[in-house]
């Protein structure tokens, strides 16, 4: 069994027995002790992107749950789970305590040729709740924050303007940040393709499965 394997059909005990708040991110590492990794779990991602990619840094939950939705898209070229918004070195452990302020996010490389950053702005609002502060379903903590963190000014009028456009959907009880891209940490190997690796653990079907879905029903409606 793989260590994604494990936290995930965890989780999803901790859910059918004790409901959806019983589960919470840094609970995780009761177990972690009883897990040996073995090597590196990470697939052969892209060591860089085409001259012609452009780039957006979204935080919107889990990033098992984010990375597995873009991945989906034509144009998106990588997507690569990690940290950002906080302070000092991360790792899961100290992020999930709360103790860095990090985000969970994901780095999206896409072909603006194929799919415009407007597309892909317009698309986070559709896989998450944006309404909710500092939590996304059973896991809570900021870590979870909805969040959109820019590296330009261009960037900011973009995610200030699908924002206006997502209040159609969610009103004005929208909490996400929009906030400048400090330093991107590219998360521990084991996160990398999480739902490609365990697509039939449970947190898979139960939670990443639906967001799937939605973003297959987006697609099909653009075709």
């Amino acid at each position: 069994m793989t260590f994604g394997a494990t936290v995930s059909d965890w989780k999803i005990k901790k859910i059918k027995e004790e409901g959806p708040l019983a589960v919470r991110a840094e609970d995780v590492f009761a177990i972690f002790a009883e897990v040996s990794l073995l090597g590196s779990m990470s697939d052969n991602l892209s060591d860089s992107a085409p001259a012609t990619s452009s780039s957006l840094v979204l935080g919107g939950g889990c990033f098992w749950c984010t990375e597995a939705a873009y991945r989906m898209v034509p144009g998106v070229l990588e997507v690569e789970s990690g940290y950002a918004g906080g302070e000092g070195p991360p790792n899961y452990e100290a992020v999930c305590s709360g103790s860095t302020g990090h985000a969970e996010v994901v780095r999206v490389d896409f072909d603006p040729a194929v799919v415009s950053s407007a597309e892909l702005l317009d698309l986070f609002w559709k896989i998450h709740d944006p309404t909710t502060l500092n939590r996304q379903g059973a896991d809570v903590g900021t870590q979870y924050r909805s969040t959109i963190m820019v590296t330009s000014d261009q960037q900011r009028m973009e995610a200030e303007a699908s924002l206006e456009r997502a209040k159609s959907e969610w009103g004005d009880g929208i909490v996400t940040e929009i906030t400048d891209l400090g330093e991107f940490h590219v998360a521990e190997d084991y996160h990398q393709r999480y739902y490609e690796r365990n697509p039939e653990a449970g947190f898979c079907q139960m939670v990443i499965r639906p967001k799937l879905d939605k973003v297959q029903q987006q697609l099909a409606a653009k075709s």
